[in-house]
């Protein structure tokens, strides 16, 4: 996986620091890229696995089914409206976050065009493309958290309902979104099962479990919002 800088005896990640050129912010756009292509290819394949659907995915299906859009535009969509709201909140608003709601939703177009996979019907099957899917999603995860240009819309929509509510619980909070998402992709007719159980619970587990072999702690991450690196990239051709 990505190497850091190591000082001393412990991993120090490039992405705990400011980005300090034109190399480097180019480095790390094309992983932000390479992140956000693994974490679509994840999510493709755990709605492949056909046993169930994460609750944001179960309602891009669910508008899918109802607006005969193909659901990688809607979750583009449905990204882009979030995306929306975290402006009108002044919610921190960083590259990654419009790559993520760019970029994900075509990538898992362009996966269905090609039939790359196909939509199975055992269990066991199943079972094992859900369980690639979310490791894929983790690795995915880390290299797009890694490039430091920020999180994702809806993790920013989760942020934003924190600063507001300040009293409610975190937890709380998340699963309020995340239990909407899936109760209405549920109601427009998007497959629950126990994949939604196991994507919902494993997710968490996958994702720690890379950073944890990775040696990387997200929490000292050096995200930048838009107006950031618009103004670092200016000053560095520049110079």
């Amino acid at each position: 996986m990505h190497e850091g800088k190591v000082r001393g005896s412990a991993m120090e990640h490039k992405s705990y620091y400011p980005k300090t050129g034109l190399t480097e912010y180019a480095v790390k756009a094309a992983e932000l890229v390479f992140g956000l292509f693994l974490f679509s290819a994840g999510a493709y394949l755990m709605v492949q696995a056909n046993i169930g659907l994460s609750s944001w995915w179960a309602l891009d299906i669910g508008i899918a089914n109802s607006t005969g859009i193909d659901y990688g535009t809607v979750h583009n969509i449905v990204a882009l409206a979030i995306l929306l709201i975290d402006i009108l909140v002044k919610e921190k608003i960083g590259w990654g976050m419009v790559a993520d709601a760019v970029l994900i939703g075509t990538f898992v177009t362009l996966f269905n065009q090609f039939q790359l996979v196909p939509e199975f019907q055992s269990m066991f099957a199943g079972m094992i493309c859900l369980v690639a899917g979310l490791l894929l999603c983790a690795v995915g995860s880390y290299y797009y958290m890694d490039a430091g240009f920020g999180c994702g819309p809806r993790d920013a929509l989760m942020v934003a309902l924190c600063r507001r509510f300040p009293q409610v619980p975190v937890g709380v909070i998340r699963v309020f979104l995340e239990g909407s998402a899936l109760l209405t992709g549920w109601a427009l007719g998007a497959k629950v099962g126990i994949g939604t159980v196991i994507a919902t619970l494993g997710i968490g587990v996958a994702i720690q479990f890379v950073f944890r072999v990775a040696r990387f702690d997200a929490t000292r991450v050096h995200n930048e919002n838009v107006m950031e690196t618009c103004v670092a990239v200016k000053r560095l051709l520049g110079s």
